[in-house]
């Protein structure tokens, strides 16, 4: 098993509460070398999460992201996006796309989580998933069926392209409009990655207004 890389967590602090006008670029955020081309609409823009379910910070940014996400207008586009760095972040790659070829992620995703760094659950091996995916109206034949398809191979390879592209060496990481990494170092915690994100969201609309 591959040990994770992790981003190492800061004392950075934001100046007060993040607004795009505060944030400075190599402190709070990064810029990308070279922009990844986003996958929604013109007119929105795009927060990826990169993360691994094995990840414990990750699993402690759940919460205040999906707080975040909650309160978040049309124009932020939210999603997920697996890390791929072998081993059993590809297995859990797998995981999530199978789960939602079957849709079932939204119901099973902070479960998978929890199930592994709460309840000390080996969801590192093909059958194992398939079990823990039976419990929400799937049978373990179906499964098995879309973590060995082509469909959720080919959505896996995408990931990891986008990964390389976006240069990751660690998670969890945020990558807003294709352009702006955010980091818990960067953010100076777990808790203030959304907070940089949506400052980051701001300075996107001004850029856009102009």
């Amino acid at each position: 098993m591959l040990k994770p890389l992790m981003f190492v967590l800061a004392g950075l602090a934001l100046p007060g509460l993040a607004t795009a006008q505060s944030l400075v670029e190599g402190e709070h955020y990064q810029v990308l070398d070279n922009p990844v081309e986003t996958q929604v609409e013109d007119e929105r823009i795009e927060v990826t999460e990169a993360f691994w379910y094995g990840c414990p910070h990750c699993y402690n940014l759940e919460g205040p992201l999906n707080a975040w996400v909650a309160e978040q207008p049309e124009d932020v586009a939210f999603q997920r996006m697996p890390a791929t760095m072998g081993g059993d972040w590809n297995t859990h790659a797998f995981a999530f796309y199978a789960a939602q070829q079957l849709g079932i992620l939204d119901d099973l995703h902070d479960d998978f989580f929890h199930a592994i760094h709460e309840e000390g659950r080996d969801l590192t091996d093909p059958d194992a998933i398939a079990e823990f995916f039976s419990d929400y109206g799937v049978s373990e034949e179906e499964a098995q069926e879309a973590l060995n398809s082509f469909g959720v191979k080919g959505e896996v390879n995408q990931a990891h392209a986008r990964m390389r592209q976006m240069q990751l060496m660690g998670v969890p990481a945020l990558i807003v409009d294709g352009r702006y990494l955010v980091t818990p170092s960067s953010a100076g915690s777990l808790d203030n990655m959304p907070q940089v994100a949506g400052a980051l969201v701001e300075r996107v609309r001004e850029e856009r207004a102009d």
